[in-house]
């Protein structure tokens, strides 16, 4: 017989019931569509802002199709790691990568605590191997490395990092060699360059020889020992480019592949260490417990933050969007790769398609070099890989060459593109929400910050959008499911939407301003129809973020955020992409500032932490001119000195409301006009915001006289 506790799933797939919210999303849809056949209906006599507001909510009316199509079929998975060991079968090997770019904008600390985190995972350690990628080729993240390697020897029986960090004796340690990197960070170089880091010596970021360091190997096979630990800093040259993130994550697979040529590889950003020690239990029980492969390429963690401000008031923890959109395409063909604390099939990385049942044909030694290149020992372990062996390799070694392969380049967002094209070939995806979290990471905690991590998301998905892998290539030629291009599309239009949201923003300012009106008139039935959306929607998402946890202040929050964000970031995304497809510029991948959270009670600046900081980008421009145009209409409103319509369809109160609520979503910019320092606008940014708006202004009251 049996045993129950071998035939028992490792994991349960669970579907959520939304009903409720089902018959909400169906009735602001509904309310959407009545609004746009009253504005077909009205079309006779109502002029451009009557025009204007039907192409906006046009498109208002497509997202929320887009939003409800994906939110649909939610569903959760339930793991249960303690029956992956119950099995009894031959743990597989892991291989984790660390990617980090710039040791100011990363401080090394960061990357030396998720590296911690990830070797003291509770799994056999001889089954482990982390992969360190330096794209900032800095002797100072090797020495951080290497300081860090001495530490970890002092734990190698404690599977937790949470428990490293509480005990006694070895957190002493532990600020000894927090303290040393810190003072190694305030020189030019941390140490003499000499010995192991004479590879550093005069060393140019972009321009130096490939470096491969093994900084630990656990040559006993040592189950309760220290993973392997390598140190990667990639070949650059000044004429060759690299495609940033995804150029260095195909290094990593390939110097891993060489080495260990584990099945399965787990990726991290250098700020996000591990939260849950067992995570690879939790992620084997779907790699493993799956039927057929394809339906579990890889398993997405969520994003959560160890420093994430109370109320998320830069909108930036995607909370919601986790709990409700994630789950949504779990429902469908599954998660999009998220970049970060995902475990993938390395088969799947290397190309395979879920079809390819034969692929002898696919390993001749000709289809290994066109793909894999001319390396005759890794296209070996390739071709392993590739047709299920279990066989791995022990000996480092450096590979010099690179060629295209698991991480596509063609997007400031490589992971949306790599796992557009794996679910492009027909595999599909699960995600993983153990609790405790698996994964924490750090988020950005101002203004600045926020805007270039929302501006390489924007331009990122739009790059995608269209490319010749665009979701809906893959649909019409690929294995691409139609839900889940929806899915796809709800992500990567969000620089788009940036034109929509500034001219709604805008709209009223124009009506007050020119005399004209696009609302209903009070005591006219129609007008019920805008005031239900409004009151509908707001309350609906309010639920959402009541019952996943938060309060009504992180609610609006994000409500705020989201308008200036696509005012700003996405609009500069879309310039970006225009650029690009002009010949004019290339995009680039900007590196968001990573910062400790500060936990000094004492510190100056907790009273304002969460208030909004700007800087001299022109990023800011665009909202600081809507919150001035929005301003000027309101004292032009006060003080009655809008013009008088020729046929008695002149704005009122109802526009009056509508740039209100503009202005009180833009409330940080308000203060900004007034602020200090870091707080305020920068004075070159208003002269150009008030020039834009005395334009607008001029403009509207020119088509007024007109």
């Amino acid at each position: 017989m049996a045993n129950p506790s071998t035939s028992l799933p490792l994991y349960e797939r669970v579907a959520r019931k939304n009903t409720i919210a089902r018959a909400i999303e169906l009735l602001i849809l509904s309310l959407l569509l009545s609004l746009l056949a009253y504005r077909i209906l009205s079309f006779e006599d109502r002029g451009f802002s009557w025009l204007l507001a039907f192409l906006c909510e046009s498109w208002f009316a497509f997202i929320w199709v887009l939003t409800v199509s994906t939110k649909w079929s939610q569903v959760e998975y339930q793991t249960y790691p303690q029956r992956v060991l119950q099995r009894k079968l031959e743990l597989p090997p892991v291989d984790m990568f660390v990617t980090t770019a710039d040791p100011v904008l990363e401080p090394p600390i960061l990357t030396v605590n998720t590296v911690l985190s990830l070797l003291a995972l509770d799994y056999p350690a001889d089954k482990l191997a982390c992969y360190v990628s330096d794209d900032g080729g800095s002797p100072l993240t090797f020495y951080s490395l290497v300081e860090a390697s001495k530490f970890a020897k002092l734990w190698c029986l404690i599977n937790s990092w949470i428990e490293l960090i509480c005990h006694i004796d070895l957190q002493d340690e532990y600020e000894q060699l927090s303290q040393k990197i810190e003072d190694a960070a305030k020189g030019s170089v941390p140490c003499k360059l000499t010995g192991e880091f004479a590879g550093f010596l005069n060393i140019q970021r972009r321009n130096h020889a490939s470096i491969v360091k093994v900084i630990w190997e656990n040559k006993g096979g040592n189950a309760n020992g220290v993973p392997h630990l390598v140190y990667i800093s990639r070949e650059k040259r000044p004429k060759h480019p690299h495609h940033f993130k995804a150029g260095a994550m195909n290094v990593l697979t390939r110097v891993s592949g060489v080495m260990t040529n584990a099945p399965f590889m787990l990726n991290v950003d250098c700020d996000m260490y591990v939260n849950n020690p067992q995570i690879v239990l939790h992620a084997l029980c779907l790699l493993l417990g799956v039927k057929s492969d394809k339906d579990c390429a890889f398993v997405q963690f969520p994003q959560h933050f160890y420093d994430g401000l109370k109320d998320d008031p830069f909108g930036n923890q995607l909370v919601v969007l986790f709990e409700y959109l994630v789950r949504g395409l779990a429902g469908i063909q599954g998660p999009f790769y998220g970049g970060t604390g995902c475990f993938h099939r390395r088969k799947v990385i290397y190309g395979l398609s879920p079809f390819d049942e034969e692929i002898s044909g696919k390993l001749s030694d000709e289809n290994l070099q066109k793909t894999f290149g001319s390396s005759v020992e890794f296209t070996k372990f390739a071709a392993q890989i590739l047709s299920g062996s279990k066989s791995t390799s022990s000996s480092p070694h450096d590979l010099l060459s690179s060629v295209e392969m698991g991480w596509i380049y063609g997007s400031t967002t490589e992971d949306v593109l790599t796992g557009l094209t794996i679910q492009g070939r027909g595999w599909k995806s699960t995600n993983c929400t153990p609790t405790p979290p698996g994964f924490l990471g750090c988020a950005p905690t101002g203004g600045p910050a926020t805007m270039t991590q929302q501006k390489r998301w924007a331009t990122g998905l739009l790059e995608i959008l269209v490319g010749r892998r665009s979701p809906l290539i893959l649909t019409l030629r690929g294995k691409l499911q139609l839900r889940q291009c929806l899915g796809y599309l709800w992500n990567l239009l969000w620089g788009l939407r940036s034109v929509p949201e500034l001219c709604y923003a805008t709209l009223p300012a124009y009506c007050i301003i020119s005399g004209s009106r696009f609302l209903p008139k009070v005591g006219e039935p129609a007008l019920l129809i805008p005031v239900a959306i409004f009151i509908t929607y707001n309350l609906y998402t309010l639920s959402e973020y009541l019952r996943a946890g938060l309060s009504a202040r992180a609610w609006w929050n994000n409500q705020r955020m989201w308008r200036i964000t696509a005012m700003t970031a996405w609009l500069f995304g879309v310039f970006s992409v225009i650029l690009k497809l002009l010949g004019l510029s290339e995009t680039v991948f900007e590196v968001t500032q990573k910062e400790q959270s500060s936990t000094n009670g004492g510190d100056d600046d907790n009273a304002d932490v969460g208030r909004f900081t700007f800087n001299e980008s022109p990023i800011f421009i665009p909202a600081t001119t809507v919150l001035l145009v929005n301003l000027t209409a309101l004292v032009i409103a006060i003080l009655g000195l809008q013009p008088v319509a020729r046929d008695g369809d002149e704005s009122g109160i109802r526009e009056v409301i509508f740039s209100s609520c503009v202005v009180l979503c833009l409330w940080a910019f308000l203060k900004g006009l007034f602020g200090k320092g870091k707080y305020g606008i920068p004075l070159a940014t208003a002269y150009k915001s008030g020039a834009l708006a005395l334009l607008f202004v001029n403009l509207s009251r020119w088509t007024s006289m007109g």
